[in-house]
């Protein structure tokens, strides 16, 4: 997993429309349903902040960021990402989200894990270990707010399927479209590998290359996801559908 966002890294923003526009309006959408939540908590730590989607967007909205993630690379790109953006408060450092609280301690009011990164773990186990991690880094009262992709919509599983991203990115001379291709296993359609192709085109010399990563990812559904905050030790966990461009889940750390 980490070898794939560490090769993803340059390109990660050329998978949005317009990544700067994402941070500023993911920023607003999260901030709104945290304060309608927990209105309380300003000290937030993100667990699988990638370039810094999420966390600098949360930081704009005054929240004390803290963030991690498990490729060295992207953590290098969110920090110049974030002084790009003048969010130089935030906190970023290398971790995988199974040893958060080992790593960051418990002293926060909120934990976010958005992008679908929860489904990179393949099994419940390692889904309910980084969940108790999560609840262990929250003070009592605290909430969880994780967003993973619709699987509970993706009822076609087969292979060769294409997901294409929309509108290439143009860019300093040159184009780039992103598209994804998903295989699910034949014998279990709950997992399915991942293939992203970047192709860029240099529109000066026409010269073309395509970089592919691959991982693979678990199809949870809601229920299990569900589930498993509950089993984490989160009260009151619910899907929430709307506000954010990914169903987002989220649970609280009871007071007692």
């Amino acid at each position: 997993m980490s070898t794939f966002y560490d090769e993803l890294s340059p390109f990660y923003h050329v998978i949005f429309e317009d990544w700067d526009q994402s941070v500023d309006r993911q920023g607003l959408q999260l901030a709104k349903i945290i304060r309608s939540y927990w209105p309380e908590h300003q000290k937030l730590l993100d667990v699988s902040c990638g370039i810094g989607t999420q966390a600098i967007g949360l930081s704009k909205n005054g929240y004390n960021v803290t963030a991690s993630d498990l490729s060295p690379n992207e953590i290098q790109r969110a920090k110049q990402e974030a002084e790009r953006h003048g969010q130089m408060n935030i906190s970023f450092s290398v971790c995988d989200m199974r040893t958060a609280f080992e790593h960051h301690g418990g002293d926060f009011g909120i934990v976010v894990s958005c992008d679908n990164s929860l489904p990179h773990l393949l099994t419940d186990d390692d889904i309910l270990a980084a969940l108790k991690q999560m609840f262990s880094c929250l003070r009592p009262g605290g909430g969880c707010l994780i967003t993973i992709r619709d699987y509970d919509q993706e009822q076609l599983r087969g292979k060769n399927m294409v997901k294409p991203y929309g509108k290439a990115k143009v860019e300093n001379h040159k184009r780039y479209v992103a598209l994804q291709v998903w295989d699910f296993d034949d014998s279990d359609a709950q997992y399915y590998n991942f293939t992203l192709y970047v192709i860029e085109e240099d529109l000066n010399s026409k010269e073309v290359h395509t970089h592919v990563m691959r991982s693979r990812y678990y199809a949870i559904n809601s229920q299990k996801l569900i589930q498993l905050m509950n089993d984490a030790g989160f009260e009151n966990v619910i899907r929430l559908n709307e506000g954010f461009y990914q169903p987002v889940f989220i649970g609280t750390r009871p007071l007692i």
